[in-house]
């Protein structure tokens, strides 16, 4: 089992549990004492876990979201699909809106040779897009504002201005939850805000969303279903939600 499986499946089974330990750990993943407790301080660094004497501890609270060390582990395939299916929508030269969270960031990391203009919403996705980018790599403007820690997300006033002074060709947004009823959702308002600013200033929204996102909990609302474009997702939908969907002219890209 290689290192981003292990880190994985480690952020999986904290998910379900409040503590592990090393041993444990160690018949699960076939991994030597000495790599698993290496993994668990990489994790720790990350946001993802805990340390303690001989484990780790999750620290997921019932019913706290996951950071974004955590959510960085999960569905790894399936926001690798999307950041593909995403790619193919967008056209050379255009000015994309990328918004921000673990999808977005695998996103820029697929953006990181296009020929584009980007504006990330997170030192992540900037990060994605620097570190990957070979020769000529897409044209970045950085909205500025207060930085999230952990998310390392731009939020505030400050940002929303700036997003707000420009206009782009596409938005794409990656939302907490959605729903068919609500639309797009957030988990806080400084969020909802952002993302709302975002999809507001551009003439095409795309909504990438893994399945565990859709009729997920979340409180602030970003904007209704009809204002999106085109979802990419990986979650296979009923029949009569491809209807609703398509009498809101809102295209359908299963990744």
């Amino acid at each position: 089992m290689g290192t981003a499986d292990r880190h994985r499946l480690i952020g999986e089974l904290l998910r379900t549990r409040e503590e592990i330990s090393v041993d444990e750990l160690v018949e699960t993943c076939g991994a030597s004492g000495a790599t698993i407790r290496r993994d668990l301080e990489i994790l720790a660094s990350n946001g993802v876990l805990k340390r303690v004497h001989g484990g780790a501890r999750s620290l997921l609270a019932r019913g706290d979201n996951p950071g974004y060390g955590q959510r960085e582990l999960e569905e790894h395939d399936a926001k690798l699909r999307i950041a593909k299916a995403v790619d193919s929508l967008l056209r050379d030269r255009e000015h994309v809106w990328l918004d921000s969270g673990s999808t977005a960031t695998e996103i820029a990391r697929r953006l990181s040779n296009r020929q584009l203009t980007v504006m990330p919403m997170s030192l992540h996705g900037v990060e994605a897009i620097t570190d990957s980018a070979s020769g000529r790599g897409p044209e970045l403007i950085v909205p500025g504002g207060r930085l999230i820690a952990g998310e390392q997300s731009f939020r505030g006033p400050m940002t929303e201005s700036n997003i707000r002074s420009l206009r782009f060709d596409t938005a794409v947004v990656t939302p907490c939850a959605l729903n068919l009823k609500d639309g797009l959702l957030a988990h806080d308002l400084d969020d909802a805000a952002v993302k709302r600013a975002g999809l507001e200033s551009a003439s095409r929204v795309i909504v990438a969303s893994s399945s565990s996102k859709w009729n997920a909990s979340a409180v602030a609302l970003v904007a209704a279903m009809e204002t999106v474009d085109v979802i990419v997702t990986d979650l296979n939908l009923a029949p009569e939600d491809l209807a609703r969907l398509d009498k809101l002219s809102v295209e359908v890209v299963i990744a």
